[in-house]
């Protein structure tokens, strides 16, 4: 597959950027995904998804999956997680085939947060941050519960919290909630669903810079879908660009927002995408092509 791949020198995108965490050159990607096709459908009735779609995720990074409608990223997510399988291809995770997590426990390798939080109903907070823990039965139920206290305190919420059910927490405290509860088995990997959705702009800053302290804090990878501009500029050190069913474009957003196809043009360069890229570092509002190079790793 040839997919340009755009290259800018560190921090040509504004010091206000995400950064990559540092390492070793030679470090094996997070994710790398090959020849991967997702086809829905049987027979005559068959459709692809995905085509020979090809992407890495390095450690430390903080990769954006955008597209449009219908263009499988949450299917992607899912077949990382190792819930669905390509027709086609592989999809490796911390080295290993994603569809031997289920059977070693995919949540002490990858921690999910979904778009809703999608928190147990009949829990209250802390026995949803502490289910997977729990579930391994493993360890005594004082050291979970103190495990999950532990986690609340780094997504913000205090012990006081731990009692409340999820009906009685705002839209932001069950992001945080949810987040905790990815993060209980200390995955590498972490795993986000339009991490802001649902949240008044000032609880989605606050989100954003909380997910940047715990990204270096705790050395995660993360892999995210986003449509919030905002989010993805806060987050993103690299974006993966889905469309004509691969990855077409993969770069530093603000280089990524250049790329001539029609889709980035309508996602990045409307009046939304030009107000959330000007603070970055002072852009123009019509910023130039800038060059790229093309290469076969996306």
């Amino acid at each position: 597959m040839s997919t340009a791949d755009i290259a800018t020198p560190p921090n040509a995108a504004g010091s206000n950027a995400p950064q990559a965490l540092a390492v070793p050159s030679g470090t094996p990607p997070v994710v790398e995904v090959k020849g991967l096709w997702s086809v829905f459908g049987k027979g005559s009735e068959a459709f692809a998804v995905h085509q020979d779609l090809e992407f890495t995720v390095q450690r430390g990074e903080m990769l954006s999956l955008v597209g449009g409608s219908g263009t499988g990223k949450t299917v992607l997510l899912r077949q990382i997680l190792g819930l669905a399988r390509p027709a086609r291809g592989t999809v490796t995770v911390l080295g290993r085939p994603a569809s031997e997590m289920g059977r070693e426990g995919a949540a002490s390798r990858v921690g999910m947060l979904f778009q809703h939080g999608a928190l147990f109903s009949a829990f209250n907070v802390l026995d949803n941050v502490a289910f997977a823990l729990r579930e391994q039965g493993t360890l005594p139920d004082d050291l979970v519960r103190d495990a999950a206290l532990v986690k609340l305190q780094m997504v913000g919420l205090k012990p006081e919290h731990a009692s409340r059910m999820p009906a009685d927490l705002s839209g932001g405290m069950v992001k945080r909630v949810a987040l905790a509860r990815a993060l209980i088995m200390d995955p590498p990997l972490l795993l986000l669903d339009e991490p802001t959705a649902g949240l008044d702009p000032s609880s989605a800053d606050e989100f954003c810079a909380l997910l940047r302290e715990l990204h270096a804090a705790l050395g995660l990878t993360m892999v995210m879908v986003t449509h919030d501009l905002d989010t993805l500029f806060a987050l993103s050190t690299r974006v993966a660009v889905l469309a004509d069913k691969k990855v077409v474009v993969t770069g530093p957003p603000t280089e990524v927002a250049r790329f001539k196809h029609p889709f980035v043009e309508q996602f990045f360069m409307g009046e939304r995408g030009q107000r959330a890229m000007a603070p970055l570092a002072g852009l123009p509002e019509q910023p130039p092509a800038a060059p790229m190079q093309t290469s076969k790793d996306a």
